[in-house]
């Protein structure tokens, strides 16, 4: 019996995973095309902003927060934050972008998302590992690198853009003016999410206001990841995770209700 259970479940899981990379193929090949610089400009792009906000900062600013160099430290709240925003645009946009494909027996809109949030994870990975690499061979940066926590703080960001993002892909398409608010409510959230300053910079007024924003847990690890003598104390990973968990779940009851109307809709 369970042998025989064994061999009907398998098959679908073998069909998941050929749908799922068979949409990251088609993801590639559409988003980035077939020519190199697609990617390169996926690197280039941060690059340009960090060299930047680093070549502002440094007239404006003796030193950074933490450390000596501008770039890394730039670089250390930037990269997981970006994580997040892209992580997240592409899950809420999955089910339009693999919408001529949904009509098939054998993919699925959770396909659809996993290969989009599995694509754009990997990318910001690449993109970190270069910039990262590209400051440390370019500057002397006298970081001290605690590789475990620079992951957690990757594996959070994307966490929440999958979260967010399953929410809006529902909320987004079913009420299109959401698309319009949600946009207007996150246009300051670079600034309100320490990629700029640190938690304990703030004055003591607003640190209780500034901590419920989960990306600031995320930007603040991070940097403790490249900087040995931060410690940041106050990042609750169970909040991180659990902000990132409720949207998720709601928005994927909700798709899984509505996502054939939805596929009408637009």
């Amino acid at each position: 019996m369970s042998f025989a259970h064994h061999r009907r479940v398998s098959p679908r899981r073998f069909a998941m995973l050929r749908a799922v990379f068979a949409l990251i193929l088609r993801e590639m090949a559409t988003t980035h095309g077939k020519a190199l610089g697609g990617y390169l400009w996926k690197i280039l792009e941060p690059v340009l902003g960090i060299a930047l906000f680093s070549y502002v900062a440094s007239l404006a600013f003796r030193a950074p927060a933490l450390g000596s160099n501008f770039p890394i430290y730039f670089a250390a709240g930037v990269l997981p934050f970006a994580t997040f925003i892209d992580v997240q645009r592409r899950c809420a946009g999955a089910i339009t972008f693999s919408r001529q494909l949904l009509g098939y027996p054998s993919v699925t809109f959770v396909d659809a998302i996993l290969a989009r949030m599995i694509l754009a994870f990997v990318t910001q990975i690449v993109v970190f590992y270069f910039i990262t690499l590209g400051i440390e061979l370019w500057f002397v940066t006298e970081t001290s690198y605690r590789f475990e926590r620079i992951v957690a703080a990757m594996v959070m960001a994307g966490a929440l853009g999958a979260g967010v993002g399953i929410a809006n892909c529902f909320f987004w398409h079913y009420f299109p003016v959401w698309n319009r608010i949600y946009r207007i409510l996150t246009r300051p959230l670079m600034l309100l999410s320490g990629v700029l300053f640190i938690y304990e910079d703030v004055p003591e007024t607003y640190q209780a206001v500034i901590w419920w924003n989960p990306l600031v847990h995320v930007t603040g690890y991070s940097r403790s990841g490249f900087f040995g003598t931060y410690n940041p104390d106050w990042v609750s990973f169970i909040y991180v995770y659990a902000f990132a968990l409720v949207p998720a779940v709601v928005g994927l009851f909700l798709l899984y209700h509505f996502h054939r109307r939805i596929l009408m809709l637009n």
